[in-house]
C-alpha cells in the first residue's frame, strides 16, 4: 500500500486522497483500553492503519495490530464505521486525508505487547481516563467508545 500511496502521491501531491483505514480497540480483562503514542504528531490512537490493495478490511486491522503491537486478535467484532469532515486529516509532512476508518473491537487477544517505529508508547487506560491529546481523526472514533462503554467502566 506504501507504493500504491506513493504513486499516488506522485500525481496528486499532497491533495487530499481518499484512504480506507482499518483500527482496532483492544480491551483488557479490567476494560482498559490500548492506545499508541504516535511518533509523527505526539498524539495518542488506537492501532490500525491502511488497507493494502484488494485487501480484506477485517484482515487489515489484525496486521495492522500484530504489526504495530504485537498482538494477535483471536476475535474481531466490528464497532463501528467512521468517516465524513471529522476525519480529515493533514499530515506533519502536507500530505492531506479523509478517512474511512473500520473499527473493530477485540477483548480476545494473545502476544507480547511491543510497539513499532510508529509509536513512541503504548499504554492501556481506564475508558474514563483516556489521554486529551488524542490525534485528530481518532477523536470521534473516541467519542463513540465514550457514549458506548464509558458509563459501565465507572
Amino acid at each position: 500500500m506504501r507504493e500504491y500511496i506513493s504513486e499516488l502521491r506522485k500525481i496528486v501531491g499532497t491533495r487530499p486522497l481518499l484512504m480506507c483505514g482499518a483500527s482496532v480497540i483492544v480491551l483488557n480483562t479490567l476494560g482498559h483500553v490500548l492506545m499508541l503514542k504516535r511518533m509523527d504528531n505526539d498524539s495518542w490512537c488506537f492501532p490500525g492503519g491502511a488497507l493494502e490493495l484488494g485487501e480484506d478490511v477485517r484482515v487489515a486491522a489484525a496486521r495492522e495490530l500484530l504489526e504495530e503491537t504485537g498482538l494477535v486478535a483471536e476475535q474481531l467484532e466490528l464497532f463501528n464505521v467512521f468517516s465524513g469532515e471529522r476525519l480529515y486529516y493533514k499530515y506533519p509532512h502536507g500530505d492531506e486525508v479523509y478517512n474511512v476508518d473500520v473499527v473493530f473491537m477485540t477483548r480476545q487477544y494473545n502476544g507480547e505487547l511491543v510497539i513499532d517505529a510508529e509509536s513512541k508508547e503504548a499504554r492501556f487506560f481506564p475508558i474514563h481516563e483516556l489521554p486529551t491529546s488524542i490525534s485528530q481523526p481518532v477523536i470521534p472514533v473516541v467519542e463513540a467508545l465514550l457514549q458506548a462503554y464509558g458509563r459501565e467502566n465507572r
